[in-house]
């Protein structure tokens, strides 16, 4: 997703900022065998359990729909990850807006570029979320835990040079019961050419992070 040298892999997500810089996501049926003197709790004992499943499967599923990404981050929040965003952040366009939402806010304040997404994945139940979340996980190496966030969580921060341009990117991936919340946080200086610390970028995503996990809940609730 000013003629200055972007990174290729950020290009799709600086096309606004181009534009920002050169003006300044059942039972069968069938015959009664049973005698007329036999009781017959059996065949409903049998029917009980059918009939409770859903119910049950229900009840297990902590989250049943993606909150409003754009409103899980605090203004304050937006405005020192993003100096110069518009708080109200831009929704992306969702194939199924009931279960998968993303908010992004970007913004070029002098040469300082900054891009942050907010995304919310409610699934089926606990296990299909997990198994997306071992799955995002595996094709990322360097990062570690973040203790406290979720059911589980992980941080990881690439940098990344284009044309002498360094980009640094932080990722934090979330399982919060049978919904996942990903949020990606980079940036670029291209005065010096230079990208954010380590430090900077890794804090940031992962404050945005856990303020997304708490809209989650609060969403819930």
């Amino acid at each position: 997703m000013p003629s200055l040298p972007l990174p290729l892999a950020l290009a799709a997500r600086l096309t606004p900022v181009a534009v920002l810089a050169t003006a300044g996501w059942a039972m069968s049926s069938g015959p009664d065998t049973t005698s007329a003197s036999e009781p017959a709790p059996a065949a409903s004992a049998t029917a009980s359990p059918s009939a409770s499943a859903p119910a049950t499967e229900a009840a297990a599923r902590t989250y049943t729909a993606a909150p409003d990404p754009c409103a899980s981050l605090a203004a304050g929040t937006v405005t020192s990850l993003v100096p110069g965003a518009k708080t109200a952040g831009k929704e992306i366009t969702s194939t199924d807006a009931e279960v998968r939402r993303t908010c992004s806010w970007n913004a070029l304040k002098g040469y300082d570029y900054r891009w942050l997404d907010v995304s919310f994945e409610v699934m089926a139940s606990d296990e299909a979320a997990g198994k997306s979340y071992q799955e995002r996980l595996a094709d990322r190496g360097g990062g570690g835990a973040v203790e406290g966030l979720g059911d589980a969580a992980y941080s990881v921060v690439n940098l990344t040079t284009e044309d002498k341009q360094e980009t640094r990117e932080g990722t934090v991936v979330v399982r919060a019961a049978n919904a996942l919340v990903v949020v990606t946080y980079n940036g670029s200086d291209f005065e010096s050419k230079k990208a954010p610390g380590t430090d900077e970028i890794n804090k940031g995503a992962i404050k945005a992070a856990k303020e997304a996990v708490a809209a989650l809940a609060d969403g819930q609730g």
